[in-house]
């Protein structure tokens, strides 16, 4: 599937939806890591291949501004089934 066929929520929606992104292991793939996003019931509503988000948002290292980029690149693309989670 294309990005282009995905649609995304609005940032503000994403926002509120989204109350934890997690750096984890692949369970499938333990030399692989995601990025789990959990709503506020703590329900994983998606997930994202740490890997391709970092090259995608342009990151380069692990600190707080990194971090922070990182969370505005996955806030801009929560899929708007997310919400069905």
């Amino acid at each position: 599937m294309s990005e282009e066929s995905i649609r995304f929520l609005p940032y503000e929606q994403a926002v509120e939806l989204v109350a934890a992104i997690q750096e984890e292991e692949d369970i499938d793939n333990p030399d692989r890591r995601i990025l789990t996003v959990y709503n506020h019931a703590n329900h994983a509503v998606c997930w994202f291949d740490f890997e391709e988000v970092m090259r995608d948002a342009g990151v380069q290292g692990q600190d707080a501004a990194s971090k922070q980029t990182l969370t505005e690149y996955v806030l801009h693309h929560i899929p708007d089934w997310a919400l069905d989670g």
